[in-house]
């Protein structure tokens, strides 16, 4: 079984990387970190960019191996890391395809209300979108 365990360095995901490393331990695990891209670029923009984003994944892909071993014991557990750009609830969903994963864990800021409709919530859109099963931690 392989698990795919959003990640972007805040408490709900930690908690989310904790429990994964908990109850998956002895799963394959993927840890993805996605640098999100501003909606609006045009395709002009966006290659005016690229080598910032290739700086910003190169960056974001340190954080995570930095940021891991305050969080888990990562000697005993298979696991890998990967950074993609974009969306973060279609990037994810998108991971889980092209890694067939068999479950995905992602934190929850715990929203509700206007928030949650102003500001949209990636664990709902991913488990709306997402072909297998997802556990939201929160």
């Amino acid at each position: 079984m392989t698990v795919l365990v959003a990640y972007d360095g805040s408490e709900p995901a930690q908690k989310a990387v904790k429990q994964a490393f908990d109850e998956h331990g002895d799963e394959e695990l993927v840890l993805l970190r996605v640098v999100e891209l501003a909606d609006g670029y045009t395709e002009a923009s966006i290659k005016a960019v690229q080598d910032v984003l290739g700086d910003r994944r190169e960056s974001a892909a340190e954080e995570l191996r930095a940021d891991l071993p305050d969080l888990v014991d990562t000697e005993s557990v298979d696991f890998r890391t990967e950074v993609a750009t974009g969306n973060p609830a279609r990037e994810i969903v998108s991971a889980a395809e092209e890694y067939d994963v068999d479950q995905i864990v992602i934190g929850s800021h715990g929203r509700s209300g206007v928030s949650r409709v102003l500001l949209g919530s990636v664990a709902e859109s991913v488990v709306r979108r997402s072909p297998v099963s997802v556990t939201v931690v929160r």
